[in-house]
C-alpha cells in the first residue's frame, strides 16, 4: 500500500517535481550525444556516399566525443537505407548520410514510397559535392566523346553501360546525355552503387559508366578506364585534360552527386542546432579538405537547416521535370 502524503498541500509535489525534472532535462540536452551514434548510408561500400560517410565519421566522433558506426544499407536505390533511417528514434543518435540519388531524385522516381521524403527527416546541412564523370571500358577503341558517340551509333543496342542504381544522378545524366546524343544502350543498374558500377566497367561487363569522380580517378592512369568527360560546371584538377560535358556540347550536365545530414523528423531542436554547428565545423576542417581534393570533392555546407530543408525540395522538383521528360517509368 502506498503511504499517505497528510497535511501537505497538493501544490507542493507537482512544485518539488518539476525542479528536480527540469534539471535532469537541461542535463540531457546538454549531455548530447549520450553514447555511440550510427550514421546510415544507403548505398554499398566503394562509392561515393561511402568514400564521404568515412571520411567524415572520423573528425565528428572526435568532436562529439562519441564514437560513429557507419552502417551501409545498401538496396532499392537507396529506399532500405533511408526507410531504416526514418523509422529510427528520432533523438540524434541515428544520422542519415542522404544524398541527390536517395533524396533528391527518390521522391519523384518512386512517388509511392518517397514521395513524402521530406516529411520523415529534418535536414541539417550538405557536407560534400562530387563530381561525375563518363568513362569507358579501357579496352575501347574511343578516346574521345564524339568518337564513342559515333561507336555507340554502329553498335546501336548491343553495349549497355552500368549505373549505380535506377534511380542514381549519374545513371540518369547518362540516359539523358544518350537521349541528347541520339544513342541507345541499354543500362545495367548495380545494387552495390558506382563502387560497383565502376568494377563492371573496369572488367568489361558493361563498355561505360557515368558515376562520380571519386569512384574513376584511382583507375585514370592505369588505363582499365577512360574518362572522356566530366560532369562539373569547371574541369577538375584530378583530371585536368579531361574535358566538362559543359564544353562537349551539353550546358545541362553540370550537375555534381551531393551529399547531405539527416536526422528523423522528430529530433529536438536542440539537437538538430547541435548538429548543425558540428557538421558544419568539421566540413570544413582543413583534415577534411584534404581527403576531399583527392577526389576532387568540394567541401559545402548550408547555412542553415532551413536551407537545406528548401535545397532538397527544389532538388525534388528539377528531377521529377526530368524525370517526365525522359519518359522514365516510376514506381
Amino acid at each position: 500500500m502506498m503511504p499517505r502524503l497528510s497535511r501537505m498541500p497538493l501544490v507542493v509535489l507537482p512544485i518539488a517535481t518539476a525542479l528536480m525534472i527540469a534539471p535532469h532535462a537541461h542535463g540531457q540536452s546538454e549531455a548530447y550525444p549520450s553514447r555511440p551514434l550510427r550514421m546510415i548510408i544507403p548505398f554499398a561500400p566503394g562509392g561515393a556516399s561511402d568514400f564521404a560517410g568515412r571520411i567524415l565519421q572520423p573528425k565528428l566522433a572526435e568532436v562529439l566525443g562519441q564514437q560513429i558506426v557507419v552502417d551501409n544499407r545498401p538496396g532499392a536505390a537507396g529506399n532500405i537505407g533511408v526507410e531504416a533511417a526514418a523509422k529510427a528514434t528520432p533523438d540524434g543518435h541515428t544520422l542519415l548520410l542522404g544524398n541527390v540519388s536517395a533524396m533528391g531524385i527518390g521522391p519523384g522516381m518512386f512517388p509511392k514510397l518517397r514521395a513524402g521524403v521530406l516529411s520523415e527527416f529534418t535536414p541539417i546541412s550538405l557536407v560534400i559535392d562530387v563530381p561525375g564523370a563518363l568513362a569507358i571500358h579501357g579496352g575501347l577503341a574511343p578516346n574521345n566523346l564524339k568518337e564513342f558517340i559515333a561507336y555507340a551509333q554502329q553498335n546501336a543496342g548491343k553495349l549497355n553501360f552500368g549505373s549505380a542504381g535506377a534511380a542514381s544522378a549519374q545513371g540518369m545524366a547518362f540516359a539523358y546525355f544518350a537521349h541528347k546524343a541520339g544513342i541507345k544502350l541499354i543500362e545495367v543498374p548495380y545494387k552495390g552503387g558506382a563502387g560497383a558500377a565502376t568494377v563492371a566497367t573496369i572488367s568489361g561487363e558493361v563498355a561505360a559508366t557515368m558515376v562520380t569522380t571519386a569512384s574513376v580517378v584511382p583507375h585514370a592512369s592505369s588505363g582499365k578506364l577512360k574518362i572522356l568527360a566530366v560532369v562539373s560546371k569547371e574541369r577538375v584538377k584530378a583530371l585536368p585534360q579531361t574535358p566538362t560535358m559543359i564544353e562537349l556540347g551539353y550546358p545541362e550536365l553540370d550537375l555534381g552527386s551531393w551529399q547531405g545530414i539527416y536526422v528523423p523528423r522528430a529530433t529536438p531542436r536542440a539537437v538538430v542546432d547541435r548538429l548543425f554547428k558540428v557538421v558544419t565545423q568539421v566540413v570544413h576542417d582543413p583534415w577534411i579538405g584534404e581527403r576531399y581534393a583527392k577526389a576532387s570533392a568540394q567541401q559545402i555546407t548550408s547555412k542553415s537547416p532551413e536551407e537545406f530543408a528548401v535545397f532538397t525540395k527544389e532538388q525534388n522538383a528539377f528531377w521529377s521535370r526530368i524525370i517526365k521528360d525522359l519518359g522514365i517509368q516510376t514506381f
